[in-house]
């Protein structure tokens, strides 16, 4: 087939000093980059936007070891996407395979051909949930904590991409009562009519231990934490003997400016109640997703869990769908169209 001459792709202006706008990216026209031996080229279709993608600074970046989450002035932003394969020379991948891949942020991607991940089309109904934030999502529940029948959980920024998930399935894994965290009524209402939340505690309405004492009058044993910062410290004050807490996002610090900001929490009593801290990666559980991807496919299929979304349309759209997503104006996943 033949090709454009040019591509659009979305690059990073300047690093946000206090609220991210869309002035701190441009809309570039580049050429379409071409592919070597080796390497594929893909036509994006549909990539994801979340709020971890927020540009970042980190004065010792190699500290952490997420050279993923951070982006230079002048680079093309990164991100999943969904494309198909155009050409791909020298490699098994065919023609018009549908891959998943990080080249997100621009209509055409060049990349190594072991970065393009096949998709199973059989695997999950709708080929959008490829890009959903859910394995995160159930890593947290079923490795992070080991979420179990009976269990009270608290799922911290309920609404977003993994939150808005994650209560679903600690629902699934046999937890008792699910209580969520979010910043507006609006979304409170969403989480206990639309995803099986029982409570939520709202950002901005009182003391977030207050709130979680009303909700969960008993205690918690399972933390499945996305935000960190006070939320944690509450979640702590609440924990029942031998709760379980599964770390899997920062955002209080991320969407900060000091994206490395510490969280003071006792260690006397983590001991004293014999809690389990654990921060959980992806990275570090692909042998997962096979048995990820089979649950989320049935309960989808079944009914039983559901993947919230908000589509837009035209590469042109990311900067602002980021700046929203970050600013708290959508609720789950949300991905543009290419």
């Amino acid at each position: 087939m033949s090709l454009p001459a040019t591509h659009r792709e979305v690059r990073l202006a300047a690093l946000p000093e206090g609220a991210l706008t869309p002035g701190h990216f441009e809309v570039v026209t580049a050429p379409v980059p071409v592919p070597g031996p080796g390497q594929v080229l893909v036509r994006n279709r549909l990539m994801s936007v979340a709020a971890v993608m927020r540009p970042l600074a980190l004065a010792d970046p190699d500290t952490f070891g997420l050279p993923q989450l951070l982006h230079k002035t002048g680079e093309v932003m990164r991100g999943p996407a969904l494309g198909e394969v155009l050409r791909a020379p020298g490699t098994e991948l065919a023609p018009g395979t549908l891959v998943h891949h990080r080249a997100g942020w621009r209509e055409y991607a060049v990349l190594d051909a072991a970065r393009a991940s096949p998709i199973d089309p059989e695997a999950l109904p709708d080929p959008a949930a490829h890009l959903s934030q859910g394995f995160a999502a159930w890593l947290g529940v079923v490795r992070g904590a080991g979420v179990r029948r009976g269990d009270t959980v608290f799922v911290t920024g309920a609404a977003g991409g993994v939150g808005s998930l994650a209560g679903q399935f600690a629902r699934l894994h046999g937890a008792e009562r699910v209580i969520g965290s979010t910043g507006s009524r609006h979304k409170a209402d969403r989480l206990t009519g639309e995803l099986g939340y029982d409570a939520v505690v709202l950002r901005g309405a009182g003391p977030i231990e207050e709130q979680l004492r009303a909700a969960a009058p008993d205690g918690i044993d399972v933390l499945l934490d996305t935000v960190g910062g006070e939320q944690l410290r509450a979640a702590l004050a609440l924990a029942r003997r031998n709760a379980r807490f599964a770390l899997v996002g920062a955002l209080s610090a991320q969407l900060s400016d000091d994206a490395s900001a510490p969280t003071g929490i006792s260690t006397l009593a983590l001991i004293a109640r014999g809690v389990t801290l654990r921060g959980i990666s992806a990275m570090d559980h692909q042998d997962a997703m096979p048995a990820y991807l089979r649950e989320f496919g049935r309960a989808l299929r079944e009914g039983a869990l559901t993947y919230p979304y908000t589509r837009l349309t035209g590469i042109g759209q990311a900067p602002r769908a980021l700046c929203e997503l970050v600013a708290g104006r959508h609720l789950g996943a949300v991905l543009v169209e290419l």
